[in-house]
């Protein structure tokens, strides 16, 4: 696998055309959730892809600046057909690890999905946050130190 992150100016129309593809899948067809997916964060964010040999998308982050002392990331996904395999955790890992080249200084806070708790807490995330919906969905605050 290959990680690849740039930032929107960075990107082709092509591959910003794909990611949005299938945020649009996962986060509005799949999850049945109408909101605004592509939001003006898009625009500051650096996206991380992974990427097979033959440079086909498995996965994809968006990594930024939350506040002076955070940094974040959301929007994970693994493509559909590349699910079950593992992916989600080397894209996690990968991600974690670019977050803190990118703000070496900060520390790392998700929003998370309530079922995916016990998964971040394997890369070491702690919850610091109650249960809340937002867009209708079980989430969470999780940081990591």
């Amino acid at each position: 696998m290959n990680v690849e992150v740039k930032t929107l100016s960075e990107m082709t129309a092509q591959e910003w055309c794909k990611l949005a593809e299938e945020r649009i899948k996962v986060f509005v067809v799949e999850q049945e959730c109408p909101y605004q997916e592509i939001d003006e964060q898009d625009y500051q964010a650096h996206h991380l892809m992974l990427k097979d040999e033959r440079g086909e998308l498995v996965g994809y982050t968006r990594i930024m600046a939350k506040d002076s002392s955070h940094a974040t990331f959301g929007r994970v996904l693994v493509l559909k057909q590349f699910r079950g395999h593992e992916y989600g955790r080397q894209l996690v890992q990968a991600t974690i690890d670019e977050t803190k080249r990118l703000f070496p200084n900060k520390t790392i806070q998700i929003q998370a999905q309530a079922y995916l708790k016990e998964f971040y807490a394997s890369f070491g995330f702690k919850s610091i946050s109650d249960v809340y919906l937002e867009d209708n969905i079980p989430h969470l605050d999780m940081v990591l130190d």
